[in-house]
């Protein structure tokens, strides 16, 4: 089982990267639930550390409502991203009557290149996340984070089976994220059929987000899920 760490900072990428974690996903704006970062820190911890870095791809906090200008902003994030080592991108898009927004999804397939795509939690906001799991399978994407609607995934981990099996039959990957914890980890592993697993606050000191990384946490998780790994 492989465990991705949110960073916001250098330091914080650094630090996950020592605790043992497999992958960084790299955003600004925690409190607004992660946007784009500045193309310098991008380029910055790319560059220092050796684990796969996805970059949030958000221009805005006001919704996963996306009109042409904010596109232009979104390639154009994308193409700066592309000429560093990043190894991805992490973007989701919505129509404003909460669909999967598929004409915003395939220009940022074909501005991205080679990155890996992850699309986000905006699943999490759409009107049928079963509905929209069979519309993202027909897209190159390579994995799906979701809390499967709830706002902790320990809650719906009937539905995550469900999602995870449509995902599984197209070859994309289920992302776990939102509520874990040292505490919930191990019971959450045992019940869900997921490969990889998402921790923000979870692995911060307090749980609170605006702390610093705890590197024990990140050890333990790791401990914890070791015998998952595939």
């Amino acid at each position: 089982m492989l465990l991705e760490v949110i960073a916001t900072t250098l330091k914080e990428a650094i630090d996950i990267e020592s605790s043992g974690a497999d992958r960084i996903e790299l955003v600004t704006g925690i409190k607004e639930g992660g946007l784009t970062p500045s193309i310098g820190l991008i380029e910055k911890i790319v560059n220092s550390v050796k684990i796969p870095v996805m970059v949030m791809v958000r221009p805005h906090s006001k919704s996963f409502v996306y009109d042409n200008n904010d596109l232009e902003v979104i390639i154009e994030d994308i193409k700066r991203i592309r000429l560093t080592n990043a190894y991805g991108i992490v973007f989701g898009a919505l129509t404003k009557d909460n669909q999967i927004d598929e004409e915003v999804l395939k220009k940022v397939i074909d501005a991205k290149g080679n990155l890996s795509l992850t699309f986000h939690r905006a699943i999490d906001r759409s009107r049928d996340l079963i509905e929209s799991m069979n519309i993202l399978k027909n897209y190159d994407i390579d994995r799906i984070l979701t809390s499967a609607g709830s706002d902790s995934v320990v809650d719906s981990i009937e539905l995550l089976s469900q999602m995870n099996e449509i995902a599984i039959k197209n070859d994309i990957i289920l992302l776990a994220g939102s509520g874990l914890n040292i505490t919930n980890i191990k019971d959450f592993v045992t019940k869900a059929n997921v490969s990889e697993v998402h921790f923000g606050s979870g692995v911060k000191f307090d749980n609170n987000n605006f702390k610093e990384i705890d590197s024990e946490k990140i050890k333990v998780v790791k401990e914890i899920i070791k015998w998952r790994k595939k």
